[in-house]
């Protein structure tokens, strides 16, 4: 298993709750690489080729959802598992977050096991399509 295989990159604007999921995310045994910006994570994500992705939607620059539109389009990193923890709670954000690709759709506040279920569900089954 690769480095890669235990990475899980955190896409949050506010570090509070970035460094809370990271905690949550590290405690479980992944490393975790954390962007306050989507900006700045479409700029790297690509070389890190994250096992998962926990991504938040509404971001000052870059919305969550124009980042897995862009995954989505890069052949390496179009089978990365999203995980979105979002407060937008309403059915037509859940389903545009769905529609776009992502793995799972979580409203916070989210709870430890809530989080790290969805993680090593959507590291599953991505494992899985592979064989």
């Amino acid at each position: 298993m690769s480095s890669s295989d235990k990475m899980v990159i955190i896409i949050e604007d506010e570090p509070d709750t970035a460094e809370m999921y990271a905690e949550m995310i590290r405690i479980s045994g992944y490393e975790v690489i954390k962007y306050f910006a989507g900006s700045t994570a479409v700029a790297q994500i690509a070389e890190q080729k994250p096992s998962a992705v926990v991504l938040d939607l509404m971001m000052p620059d870059v919305s969550g959802l124009e980042v897995i539109h862009f995954m989505k389009k890069e052949p390496h990193l179009a089978e990365v598992p999203v995980i979105i923890v979002s407060a937008k709670t309403l059915p037509k954000d859940i389903e545009a977050g769905l529609n776009a690709g992502a793995t799972a759709y979580l409203t916070k506040p989210v709870s430890f096991s809530d989080l790290i279920n969805a993680i090593n569900s959507a590291i599953e089954l991505k494992g899985e399509r592979k064989t």
